[in-house]
C-alpha cells in the first residue's frame, strides 16, 4: 500500500475509534444514576413502646400514591423560588417509587414489632386491613444551603367492611446535607420515626387480636 494511504487510513481509523470511545462515554455519563433506599433495617426507633402481644394480626395493602410520587424520581421544592413546583433531581433515583419503599418498610417494622403481616391479596377473613395513601414524600429547599423534608401519610383501617379507624400522619425532619444524599437520609429517618408512630396508634386501636 503507498504510505501516504497507509498513514491516511490508520488516522481515520484513530479518529473512528476516539470518536466511538467520546460518544460511548457520553452515553455512560448519561445512563448512570446514582441509586437510593430507605437503608437496611436496624432496631426499633426509640419510643415504639408497642410490645408484640397487642398488635393485631393486619393485612397491608400497596401503599396509594399521587401520579407525581409513582415513579423512582426523586423530588425537591424551592420555597424561596416556587413552592407550587415539584422538581425532580437529574442524577439521582429512588431504587423503585416512594410508595413501594415506604409499604416494605412498614411491614417490615410491623413485623420486627412482633405483629403478624398479611398481604392484602391473601383475603385473610376476620383480620383488619391497613390502607396508606400517601400524600407527600419529598425534600423542600428553604435556601440553596438548607433543606427539609416532609412526608404525610393518611393510614386507615377496616373491619371487613367497616370502617374503624383513621388517621393522617406527618412527620418532617432536617437534611444534614442540601443535597439529595441528604434528602434520601432524612426521609429515612422521618419513615422510620412516622412508622413507630403508626404503630402505636394500630396497638391502640380495639381491634380483634
Amino acid at each position: 500500500m503507498n504510505p501516504m494511504k497507509k498513514l491516511l487510513s490508520l488516522s481515520f481509523a484513530a479518529l473512528i475509534g476516539l470518536g466511538a470511545g467520546v460518544l460511548g462515554g457520553c452515553a455512560t455519563r448519561a445512563e448512570t444514576a446514582t441509586l437510593y433506599d430507605l437503608g437496611p433495617l436496624r432496631s426499633a426507633p426509640t419510643g415504639n413502646g408497642a410490645p408484640a402481644a397487642s398488635l393485631p394480626a393486619l393485612s397491608v395493602a400497596e401503599v396509594n400514591a399521587p401520579a407525581w410520587l409513582d415513579s423512582p424520581l426523586m423530588f425537591f421544592r424551592l420555597s424561596y423560588a416556587n413552592d407550587q413546583q415539584p422538581r425532580p433531581y437529574a442524577n439521582s433515583r429512588w431504587t423503585m417509587a416512594p410508595a413501594q419503599l415506604f409499604g416494605q418498610r412498614l411491614k417490615s417494622r410491623l413485623a420486627q414489632a412482633g405483629g403478624i403481616v398479611l398481604p392484602a391479596a391473601d383475603g385473610a377473613i376476620n383480620v383488619p386491613l391497613l390502607r396508606i395513601e400517601a400524600d407527600d414524600f419529598t425534600q423542600t429547599f428553604d435556601a440553596p444551603a438548607h433543606s427539609g423534608v416532609q412526608i404525610t401519610m393518611r393510614a386507615t383501617v377496616f373491619n371487613g367492611r367497616t370502617l374503624a379507624a383513621q388517621k393522617t400522619f406527618v412527620k418532617q425532619a432536617s437534611a444534614p446535607s442540601a443535597d439529595a444524599a441528604g434528602g434520601a437520609r432524612a426521609l429515612a429517618a422521618a419513615s422510620d420515626a412516622l412508622i413507630a408512630d403508626m404503630i402505636t396508634w394500630l396497638a391502640a386501636l380495639p381491634l380483634q387480636k
